[in-house]
């Protein structure tokens, strides 16, 4: 049976952040960022939150865990907020400690709605930000 997808928002610090990167990285889940890129251009002290928003099962791929499909509000070096994806494992998401309130979760819904993607901060910024 697969788990019900929780509908809330978690915060997560930069250095959990990177562990769930490589996380994903280990399992071979397909929306992730690089670990090296985001060591290189997240702030470092920065909060940053997943909202997941799909159940995803790799069929052709059975003996890869079902995820959840985060989106990711990241806080960047240069003190922007940037849209992202994330896969996590359910278990490691139902880890991560509830610390928000629901005024707090909107505000996080609503700036991720706002914010420009990865890729969009990536080409403005050229070269040295590249993936």
């Amino acid at each position: 049976m697969t788990p019900a997808l929780p509908r809330t928002v978690r915060a997560v610090d930069t250095a959990h952040l990177l562990a769930l990167a490589q996380e994903a990285a280990t399992h071979g889940f397909s929306q992730r960022l690089p670990v090296n890129w985001l060591r290189e251009h997240l702030a470092v002290e920065a909060t940053h939150y997943l909202f997941p928003t799909l159940v995803h099962r790799l069929t052709h791929r059975p003996e890869t865990p079902l995820q959840w499909r985060c989106q990711q509000l990241l806080t960047v070096s240069t003190g922007e907020q940037i849209w992202g994806l994330l896969d996590v494992l359910p278990d490691t998401f139902d880890k991560i400690p509830e610390t928000l309130d629901q005024v707090s979760k909107k505000d996080v819904v609503s700036r991720i709605e706002r914010a420009v993607t990865v890729r969009e901060w990536v080409e403005r910024r050229g070269p040295e930000a590249g993936l």
